[in-house]
């Protein structure tokens, strides 16, 4: 059973920054690739970033090009996103979401794991 959880959310105001954690534990990949996903009340869930475990490729929404910053550690299994300049429409519930494979996607469908999602706030 694999399980992601999130952490580093919060409450910040504009111009501020925070970084989420998401630890992926149980069963190992050797060959899987990562992603940050939010949801903003009333709206869907949009793709914002991904990463590939082995070629470190990373892939930004438009929206978030330039403010943040996805990485990862292999050895802590652990995916992080540095989100900087904050503004208040990135205010929505972040999850991390995990997929066999080695290559990235911006499909919601195409991830098997999920954390269970972690609130960011920013203030105007």
């Amino acid at each position: 059973q694999v399980q992601l959880v999130e952490s580093g959310g919060g409450l910040v105001q504009a111009g501020g920054s925070l970084k989420l954690s998401c630890v992926v534990s149980g069963r190992t990949f050797s060959n899987y690739a990562a992603a940050w996903f939010r949801q903003a009340p009333g709206e869907e869930r949009k793709f914002v970033a991904a990463i590939t475990w082995s070629g470190g490729t990373t892939v930004y929404a438009e929206s978030v090009k330039g403010r943040f910053t996805i990485s990862g550690d292999n050895a802590k299994n652990t995916v992080y996103l540095q989100m900087n300049s904050l503004k208040p429409e990135d205010t929505a519930v972040y999850y991390c979401a995990v997929r066999y494979g080695s290559s990235w996607s911006s499909k919601i469908y195409e991830y098997a794991y999920w954390g269970q999602g972690t609130q960011v706030t920013v203030s105007s």
